[in-house]
């Protein structure tokens, strides 16, 4: 398997992306901020990286091309909370192979990496993003599933008192 650099700032969401990749068999390493990263990069030479965009010091998008001109070869998917259209199109001008919104999966970032993807054609129709109910429903899900499905762990990873997530809970999955 190819060896993946994770780089983001927030330490539990990288741990857990982390396992997520050892799971599913790859080599990884990670790091929490520019200067870690091009040390690894120089040190490790992962073949893919999973970058956030905004990270304390220098931002995703310098180390994007600064990653890019000591190993060309490195395949980078740019993963953030906070997306838009102006830091897309820069990421990808700089040799982004991908741009994702959080929360994305384990299946939807190295789908991401696929050369399928470079291919791909997008049908005209307009798609929808999801709703903000539906977001945090899929986001209660997947902390629920990382808890093993133990209410009051997931109730203290998200921040929420228990019986405020048991009320989600019991309601149906929103559209």
């Amino acid at each position: 398997m190819e060896k993946i650099l994770l780089v983001d700032d927030e330490d539990f969401f990288r741990e857990r992306l982390n396992q997520a990749f050892i799971r599913r068999g790859y080599t990884t390493c990670t790091a929490r901020c520019y200067d870690e990263a091009m040390s690894v990069i120089e040190q490790e030479h992962p073949a893919m990286a999973v970058i956030d965009l905004k990270m304390s010091g220098k931002s995703g998008l310098s180390l994007i091309k600064d990653a890019l001109a000591i190993a060309p070869e490195l395949r980078i998917v740019v993963l953030t909370g906070y997306g838009s259209i102006a830091t897309a199109t820069e990421a990808i001008r700089l040799g982004a192979v991908a741009y994702l919104a959080k929360p994305a999966d384990l299946d939807e970032i190295l789908k991401a990496f696929s050369d399928d993807n470079q291919q791909q054609e997008y049908p005209e129709e307009e798609i929808l993003p999801p709703s903000l109910a539906r977001v945090e429903w899929e986001h209660i899900q997947r902390v629920l599933a990382d808890c093993d499905n133990n209410i009051s762990c997931a109730s203290k990873m998200l921040g929420i008192h228990r019986r405020t997530l048991q009320r989600k809970l019991y309601k149906y999955a929103p559209k």
